[in-house]
């Protein structure tokens, strides 16, 4: 018998490091058509749980910037500082299974390990079995095998997580929760299933359905789009200083946006403003358009 599919929810989840730019609307872009062309619910989570190199004042600009492209969300902004308690909860559960185990190993005891394929040291498993360690961070105990999952647009992606990063780090040493754990519960409480982000994540997707496999949670649907490049083929981030988009931009953003995901708009319809270029947008969007890119 074929499970009934639940009702789509999508979301885009930006982290108030600095301002939203074109690589950042491409992604919201991508997610919201899905979303809307679906007939489902789009929600905003802002990924602040990494407080120290977070801001009150991105976050503004983050919402002033998608209000200003039309990306409106649904329901209530979502703040992952405030769900600590969740996040605490889900590891607790992971450490009473088994499945979670505390880590004493500092940096420099795994500056010699070779990279993983998201730029992370690869844990060899050293306190994988020690007994009496005060622990300085909590690791998910990665199982043998690979992790495979069909992406709505690059197609079969297959990865041996305890071959390429090892056990990953769930709760990390300066006491916040980490990235794959708080995303994973955060998706889960909010009934998430459709997850639309850039191919930058790509690597993070076998590392989070593993955490949704050993807390019991429902895997939702990937589709990991192309993400901008600059002119040096680097990929446009904070970091490289990418411009942040200008309200007074937001129509030739979005035009720009959608001939980057292959749905280059007509020129009369860009003309007659933002609502007609969205509502054409979403008449016409497909993942296909982008199938196999990368």
């Amino acid at each position: 018998m074929v499970a009934e599919r639940r009702p789509y929810v999508g979301r885009f989840a930006p982290s108030p490091t600095g301002p939203l730019h074109k690589g950042s609307l491409v992604a919201a872009l991508a997610s919201w058509l899905d979303a809307r062309a679906a007939g489902g619910r789009w929600l905003l989570r802002i990924e602040d749980v990494d407080e120290p190199r977070c801001s009150v004042a991105a976050t503004d600009t983050i919402l002033r910037q998608l209000d200003a492209l039309g990306l409106h969300w649904d329901g209530e902004v979502v703040w992952q500082s405030r769900r600590t308690a969740l996040y605490r909860a889900a590891l607790d559960t992971l450490i009473a299974g088994g499945a979670a185990y505390g880590c004493a190993c500092t940096r420099r005891d795994l500056e010699s390990q070779p990279l993983a394929s998201d730029g992370a040291r690869r844990y060899p498993g050293t306190c994988r079995d020690r007994a009496g360690i005060a622990p300085r961070a909590w690791r998910l105990r990665v199982p043998a095998g690979e992790v495979a999952f069909d992406d709505r647009v690059l197609g079969r992606i297959a990865v041996d997580v305890a071959a390429d990063s090892g056990d990953f780090v769930l709760w990390r040493a300066d006491g916040y929760c980490a990235y794959q754990l708080a995303v994973m519960v955060d998706d889960a409480d909010q009934g998430v299933t459709d997850i639309v982000r850039g191919a930058d994540l790509l690597t993070s997707t076998p590392r989070q359905i593993l955490v949704q496999r050993a807390l019991g949670l429902a895997q939702p649907r990937y589709a990991h789009v192309p993400v901008v490049l600059d002119a040096n083929g680097e990929k446009l981030s904070k970091q490289t200083r990418a411009p942040a988009l200008e309200p007074a931009d937001a129509l030739t953003d979005l035009e720009e946006a959608l001939a980057f995901l292959r749905h280059p708009p007509p020129a009369d319809v860009v003309a007659s403003g933002r609502e007609d270029l969205l509502a054409w947008a979403v008449q016409r969007w497909t993942l296909t358009a982008l199938s196999g890119t990368r």
